[in-house]
C-alpha cells in the first residue's frame, strides 16, 4: 500500500506571477496589431496607438505590481521586450520582401 506523503496537501500554489502574465499579455497584444495594423508598407497610425496603450498600461501594471518586482522579474521583463521587438521585425520582414 503506498503511502502519501504528509506535506503533499500542504503545498501551496501560488499561481502566475504578474509578470509572466504582463509578458503574455504584452505579445498577444503586439502580434494581433502588427498583423491588423502594421502589415502594409506605411504602418497605420492605429498602431502606434495600440503600442502606446499598451506602454501605459504596462506602466500602470508593474506600478501595481511593485512588490513582485524583484531583480529577476525585471531582467526577464526587459529581455522580453527585447524579443518583441525581435518578433516585431521578423512580422514585419514579409511585407518589406
Amino acid at each position: 500500500m503506498a503511502i502519501i506523503p504528509e506535506d503533499l496537501y500542504k503545498r501551496r500554489h501560488f499561481g502566475t506571477p504578474q509578470s509572466v502574465s504582463l509578458i503574455v499579455t504584452n505579445y498577444i497584444i503586439v502580434v494581433i496589431a502588427v498583423q491588423v495594423f502594421a502589415m502594409a508598407n506605411p504602418i497605420h497610425w492605429l498602431f502606434w496607438v495600440v503600442i502606446g496603450l499598451l506602454a501605459i498600461y504596462n506602466f500602470f501594471q508593474m506600478r501595481k505590481n511593485r512588490e513582485d518586482l524583484d531583480r529577476k522579474n525585471l531582467i526577464v521583463y526587459a529581455v522580453s521586450i527585447v524579443l518583441l521587438l525581435v518578433v516585431f521585425f521578423l512580422l514585419r520582414l514579409k511585407v518589406t520582401s
